[in-house]
């Protein structure tokens, strides 16, 4: 009779580990999964993956305003044609709101200001973005290794065209792009796993449907 030792089988176990290691490596099949979030406004939903890795500071901080509320009932204040729309910081009456410290400005991340992704709006100042934010309607090259990106639409951005394609007016000095129809973000939420957003748009999708045939 043949006796098998532990040794026998711990061998190619040991070297099966080893590959399973590099393949999530290699594949990056392993890692956690980039936080989600849904912006829903008046106009339709937009569906963010954030880059908490090339971002953490500005993602973090995006998270932070978002899981408090701060963002329900704000609106995109700054609309501007094959530019970018910017909201997060005025209510409905303009009214700004009171924000946290501002942030370290991370914009040489290596992320680009490419069509569909978000970055930090800030002022003159380097380190000043706080809670506002802007969605690129096209590719910005000349805002990279300036703005922030921190993320990046996944999910409806024919949503943020519509929004950018919006007339727009100067009610003053402070406000020179402002949409005649406001866009309101009724809340920003942050999800999750790919599962968890395919049963939240179905679940609009089925509300949707129900009030069309009513």
């Amino acid at each position: 009779m043949i006796h098998l030792t532990s040794a026998v089988f711990l061998k190619p176990l040991k070297t099966l580990t080893t590959l399973l290691i590099l393949m999530c490596l290699t594949l990056n099949i392993c890692a956690e999964p980039q936080p989600k979030v849904l912006i829903k406004t008046n106009k339709g939903d937009i569906i963010l993956e954030l880059d908490s890795k090339k971002a953490p500071i500005s993602v973090k901080n995006f998270l932070d305003y978002a899981n408090s509320g701060f963002y329900t009932d704000t609106i995109f204040h700054r609309t501007i044609k094959n530019f970018m729309i910017q909201g997060g910081g005025f209510t409905k009456s303009f009214d700004r709101k009171k924000v946290n410290p501002p942030i370290k400005n991370e914009a040489t991340n290596g992320l680009k200001n490419k069509k569909g992704t978000i970055s930090m709006a800030r002022t003159n100042v380097w380190d000043s973005a706080t809670s506002q934010f802007f969605i690129n309607l096209v590719d910005n090259g000349f805002l990279d290794n300036q703005y922030a990106v921190f993320g990046k639409v996944i999910t409806g951005i024919e949503v943020v065209d519509k929004i950018g394609k919006l007339k727009t007016q100067a009610l003053n000095s402070a406000f020179q792009n402002v949409p005649y129809e406001p866009v309101v973000i009724k809340s920003v939420t942050v999800l999750g796993t790919k599962e968890m957003i395919k049963k939240d748009t179905e679940a609009d999708s089925t509300r949707k449907n129900t009030k069309t045939t009513k």
